[in-house]
């Protein structure tokens, strides 16, 4: 009888261990299927983030492509060596020469300027969500007599940006959207080394944006569930 009690006993303990070692097995099946559930969830939103992230890229890719065929439409008067229309990195790029805008030295546009500004600001005054960068640029001839406010090619530039910036406000362009910076010498297109290619760099560039509000609100959510 003590045999069979001590038999019993043993059983007993061997039964209640593997109905723990069960019970563990089980609990960590049924954790194991919560984070499979967790990481599924996480999947799928991920997916839908990224599926609108797409679709607001893609729609930013229309913008510019619109917003450069109107430019190009409404300056197709005045494209060639000395206007261009071109995109780069997302944005859309008006080039205009130092030829078309400005006398050596001078600060005031021609009226031939003028005109292809009026046509531009008349394109922008419709396309309320697209920011203007006005870059000035300058080749690498030092001023020889520096004057008034001009002592060098950054004021040169600066202030030919300004007032391309001021004539785009005149033609209905809000100005709270236009940014006027000089760049001088410092961003060429060719290397100052000729005649030609210090034209080229003496230019004005106008950098139009699409303002890119809910993209970034995507990019900013995206963010945020990724740091949690």
């Amino acid at each position: 009888m003590a045999d069979k009690s001590a038999d019993y006993n043993k059983v007993a303990k061997d039964l209640a261990r593997r109905e723990a070692e069960l019970g563990e097995l089980d609990t960590n099946l049924r954790k194991s299927r919560a984070d499979i559930d967790k990481l599924t969830a996480d999947l799928t939103a991920r997916e839908a983030r990224l599926a609108e992230l797409q679709k607001a890229l893609a729609e930013k890719d229309r913008a510019v492509d619109a917003l450069k065929a109107s430019v190009s439409n409404a300056l197709r008067g005045f494209q060639g060596t000395d206007l261009q229309v071109k995109m780069k990195d997302g944005k859309v790029y008006v080039s205009l020469s130092e030829q078309l805008l400005f006398k050596s030295g001078s600060t005031k546009v021609d009226p031939k300027g003028q005109e292809a500004l009026k046509q531009l600001a008349t394109v922008l005054q419709q396309q309320p969500d697209v920011n203007v960068v006005v870059e000035g640029h300058t080749d690498n001839v030092p001023f020889s007599r520096p004057a008034g406010a001009m002592q060098d090619n950054w004021d040169l530039s600066v202030l030919r940006a300004t007032e391309i910036a001021r004539l785009l406000t005149t033609g209905g362009v809000a100005p709270e959207r236009v940014t006027a910076s000089g760049r001088s010498q410092y961003v060429p297109v060719a290397a100052n080394d000729s005649p030609q290619n210090k034209a080229l760099n003496r230019r004005t560039e106008i950098i139009l944006t699409p303002k890119l509000n809910e993209l970034l609100k995507i990019l900013d959510s995206n963010s945020t569930a990724g740091g949690k």
